[in-house]
């Protein structure tokens, strides 16, 4: 689908943003830009676009364009100077509870929910992001440093800090998926 889009094909470039759109947004508001996620997703397509002659032959597209995104929306939190607020955070990740789930389990999942992400909204910068998106964009590893820019050792280094962090700044545990072998 590259070659098309780098040989003029409209319509190929159109289909890899249907693909990418709504992993990107999600990665424009995780990453910060909050309100001005739509506008830091479609600023990254065009840079993406305007950059696809410098894109590698072999390479994955989604891990490319994301790093484009996670640059944007961070120039979009500094430019801004505002913080995403909790009700974004939410609505970006909030899912939909299981029918026979009793109010009561409910509210606690949700209390839960919320300090969890309160708690990663206050880490550091550099901690938020790989937990960010390590575990809440769903990325593995190598996505992870590509995104962000970083060798994996960096990754693997600052997501251990990032989850003793929150370990000892959370009364309940951290969700076991995101113990990653670490007790």
């Amino acid at each position: 689908m590259i070659a098309r889009v780098r040989a003029g094909d409209r319509e190929a470039y159109a289909e890899l943003v249907r693909v990418h759109a709504d992993v990107a947004h999600r990665t424009a508001v995780l990453l910060g830009a909050g309100a001005d996620a739509e506008d830091v997703v479609q600023n990254s397509f065009v840079k993406a676009y305007r950059a696809l002659g410098g894109f590698r032959e072999g390479s994955a597209f989604r891990p490319w364009l994301l790093r484009i995104v996670a640059n944007e929306a961070r120039n979009a939190a500094r430019a801004s100077r505002r913080l995403r607020s909790a009700v974004e955070r939410n609505a970006a990740l909030e899912a939909l509870p299981p029918p026979d789930q009793d109010p009561e389990t409910l509210a606690v999942t949700r209390e839960r929910h919320a300090a969890l992400l309160a708690a990663v909204g206050a880490l550091s910068e550099p901690h938020r992001l790989v937990v960010t998106c390590r575990y809440l964009l769903d990325l593995d590893e190598e996505e992870t440093a590509a995104v962000l820019g970083w060798p994996r050792g960096t990754v693997k280094s600052r997501l251990h800090r990032a989850l003793a962090r929150l370990r000892t700044g959370l009364a309940e545990p951290v969700p076991a998926a995101w113990n990653g072998g670490l007790r």
